[in-house]
């Protein structure tokens, strides 16, 4: 029993020459990772986060270390309305390369500082802005002589809210996919706390979260990569006194994936955008995705297994998603996981508006519907498979 998810975002990562200045400005050079709508990446506070390697102080070994500036360090100003042409006021358009490129501070705070000292020249430390080095060594209490290089994203420092007349809205930066892979890891705990039922589950329950789903998980961490197939087969050698092929192709077919990702709540402004009959809302219950093109991974079968599940856990009937037949239709890992393994899976996930935003909004009711619905799979999932005739 398998619940699934990805853990990335779209989002502006910087390069590994990311020196930049124009106009007086220090800036960062960065790059878009994913389809983000990279319009409302416009007048946000950035901080940055990601991985640093640290020279050890023998210099002998490198360490990683997670690094989260969490205040406005970066911005990404709008041009004046009064500077636009007619014609740029008629309809906001990107150039990705030469209009996301965000502010760090004016030259003459660099002068008036003395931020060049401590400058490294290695072949990677001067392609960095010194004040970018000197805050990550600050942040983390290193000399900025042991860094040696770094995966840094830019992220918005507004903190999560609730919205709307009677607080039923969530606003988040990356509820697509985090919102689903804190359900999924929180489902999963507060199952196993459950009297005894380690002692009595006769399957394995897990969650498997993966990166670079937004670029496509072709990566050694992404879905596509052999973690899944490998996990499902070293568990079941262990179960086993003998390496049998015929073990772990049993334990496959009894297997299934919960894929979870965020799915698209009708927008009341746009909602000619959804087909007529399939149309989630926000606050509804957990939503099935299917695409009869295997954009996902849902079969009558594996979607009878969820809607069954959901009714023995009293839970609301999960609502339907299909794409319009003039629109083009996303993607998971739930297709990618069934490929690779042979697992069986459904795509299903909370409708969210504002997918792929710099800030999301979803239903807050949906969280523990969301979490009911994880826990009463890990419970139920095995009972309701087996009455299901091969």
């Amino acid at each position: 029993k398998v619940i699934g998810g990805h853990t990335d975002s779209p989002c502006l990562k910087i390069k590994p020459r990311s020196k930049k200045t124009n106009a007086g400005c220090i800036q960062l050079a960065v790059e878009c990772y994913g389809g983000g709508l990279w319009h409302t990446w416009f007048d946000r506070d950035l901080g940055i986060s990601g991985r640093v390697l640290l020279r050890s102080e023998d210099g002998t070994k490198i360490e990683q270390k997670l690094i989260k500036i969490d205040r406005a360090v970066l911005r990404i100003p709008t041009l004046a309305i009064h500077l636009e042409t007619p014609k740029e006021r008629e309809a906001f358009k990107v150039n990705k390369e030469d209009h996301l490129v965000p502010i760090l501070s004016r030259e003459v705070k660099k002068a008036l500082g003395g931020t060049t000292e401590g400058e490294v020249s290695d072949g990677w430390a001067e392609h960095h802005e010194p004040i970018l080095l000197q805050m990550v060594a600050s942040e983390l209490k290193v000399d900025v002589q042991k860094i040696v290089d770094f995966e840094l994203n830019l992220f918005d420092v507004q903190c999560a809210s609730l919205g709307g007349a009677f607080s039923e809205f969530l606003n988040s930066a990356r509820l697509d996919n985090l919102a689903s892979c804190y359900m999924a890891v929180q489902s999963l705990v507060d199952y196993t706390k459950e009297e005894k039922i380690l002692e009595t589950d006769e399957d394995i329950s897990l969650v498997a979260l993966f990166d670079h789903e937004e670029v496509g998980s072709s990566s050694a961490t992404g879905a596509g990569s052999p973690i899944m197939g490998e996990s499902v087969e070293r568990i079941s050698n262990a179960f086993n006194t003998h390496d049998s092929a015929d073990i772990t192709a049993s334990s496959k077919a009894r297997s299934f994936v919960l894929s979870v990702d965020q799915a698209h709540a009708v927008h009341p402004n746009y909602s000619s955008k959804h087909e007529r009959n399939h149309q989630p809302k926000m606050n509804d219950g957990m939503v099935i995705k299917r695409n009869s093109n295997q954009r996902y991974a849902t079969t009558a079968i594996t979607a009878y297994v969820v809607r069954e599940i959901a009714k023995r856990a009293g839970l609301p009937p999960v609502q339907e998603f299909v794409v319009r037949n003039d629109s083009a239709c996303g993607s998971t890992i739930g297709p990618i996981i069934s490929t690779a393994t042979g697992i069986r899976a459904i795509d299903l996930g909370c409708a969210q508006m504002s997918m792929h935003s710099i800030r999301e909004s979803m239903g807050s009711s949906d969280f523990s519907s969301g979490l009911k619905l994880f826990k009463a799979f890990f419970t139920h999932f095995r009972e309701v498979d087996s009455s299901i005739e091969d």
